[in-house]
């Protein structure tokens, strides 16, 4: 959920969060920024339907798991290209811990 949450935030108001992690705010970053979002907010919100469906799909929790350390890779080299600040890696971090866990969670579930 914080996936959803983070990502519409990053659609309604990309300025504020690129001000948060000390990148470039300008239209385009705004406006790349929001679709980055746009895409969070999808994959959060098939990971938590996937969740709370009767039947779990490992293939959406795989993709969901693989965006998230898409993300953490993407994050991580903003930082070390001096693109954001190093308080992103925190974001960074997140998501390869998100990206961690959701793989355990897939081989947690039986197979169907």
């Amino acid at each position: 959920m914080v996936t959803v949450i983070s990502g519409v935030s990053q659609i309604i108001k990309p300025e504020f969060v690129l001000d948060v992690i000390g990148a470039e705010i300008s239209p385009l970053s705004n406006h790349l920024f929001a679709i980055v979002g746009m895409f969070m907010a999808l994959f959060g919100s098939l990971m938590v339907h996937t969740v709370y469906q009767t039947h779990t799909s490992k293939t959406a929790v795989f993709w969901c798991a693989m965006q998230k350390l898409g993300a953490f890779i993407a994050v991580s080299l903003g930082v070390f290209q001096g693109l954001f600040s190093w308080l992103a890696m925190g974001v960074a971090i997140f998501d390869l811990l998100s990206a961690g866990l959701f793989f355990y969670y897939m081989k947690t579930l039986k197979a169907v």
